[in-house]
């Protein structure tokens, strides 16, 4: 007989278990090959289990989806940073601004390279002293530098440092999410073998194998053949109606 190869997966698991109960709609109690315990038992879990599975892959998609807001706008706060930088550097070049305007915005006042803007935090701590170094030095007299603006600037890295925050707040709940069907994962396998050895237990004296199997396999159960096993079956099976019959 092929063996039982029981669900690997959460919506598997959640399915067998769904599938005993649907079935047991369209019997009687007395047919019912289980213990009314382990149905009930079933009827309490199946909720929880299906809701905890539903809230993880909400919130893994919501998180993928945050993940690409967060690409898009660390790309473009990343190109204002460094943009407003580039026009910085060439005005003074130009001669329309004085060397120590970089001091507004964090910089040595000889310092022509732009900073390295590689991680979140780099982006959220030049995005903050461009910022405040543009206010001070406008507040102080200075012509407000433009293409791009600091309120465009400003615009770019609210969006980043939302998507930013937003990401670790995702985390937290596909961390929390996870966690809740891994601790009810446990307890699916062990109703979906209980559940099985019971619907099994009920069959197993159907004296014909492929009766048997197919009487649990309504149930749920799910077999799997080993190789060329079918085959042989069919052999077996076509060889005993072509085998004669005697009376006696």
């Amino acid at each position: 007989m092929p063996y039982r190869r029981l669900p690997n997966t959460d919506a598997a698991r959640a399915r067998a278990l769904e599938v005993v109960l649907d079935r047991q709609q369209s019997i009687n109690v007395a047919s019912r090959p289980f213990p009314s315990a382990l149905k009930q038992n079933i009827e309490l879990f199946l909720p929880r289990f299906k809701t905890a599975i539903i809230n993880s892959r909400i919130a893994r998609e919501k998180q993928a989806d945050n993940s690409r807001k967060h690409d898009a706008y660390t790309r473009k706060v990343k190109l204002y940073i460094s943009h407003f930088l580039q026009v910085l550097n060439f005005a003074i070049i130009r001669g329309e601004l004085k060397p120590s305007a970089r001091v507004y915005y964090g910089l040595e006042e000889d310092e022509t390279r732009l900073p390295a803007l590689v991680s979140d935090q780099d982006l959220l701590e030049w995005g903050e002293k461009i910022i405040r170094g543009e206010q001070e030095r406008t507040r102080a007299g200075g012509t407000p530098i433009y293409s791009p603006s600091i309120a465009l600037v400003k615009v770019n890295h609210e969006n980043f440092k939302q998507a930013h925050f937003s990401r670790k707040q995702f985390q937290l709940n596909v961390t929390r999410y996870s966690a809740e069907v891994a601790r009810l994962r446990a307890d699916a396998d062990m109703l979906v073998l209980a559940l099985w050895n019971e619907i099994e237990k009920f069959h197993e004296n159907i004296p014909d194998e492929e009766q048997r199997r197919l009487a649990c396999e309504q149930h749920g159960i799910s077999y799997v053949f080993r190789k060329g096993e079918r085959d042989k079956i069919k052999r077996k099976q076509k060889l005993e109606r072509d085998s004669p019959r005697f009376p006696f």
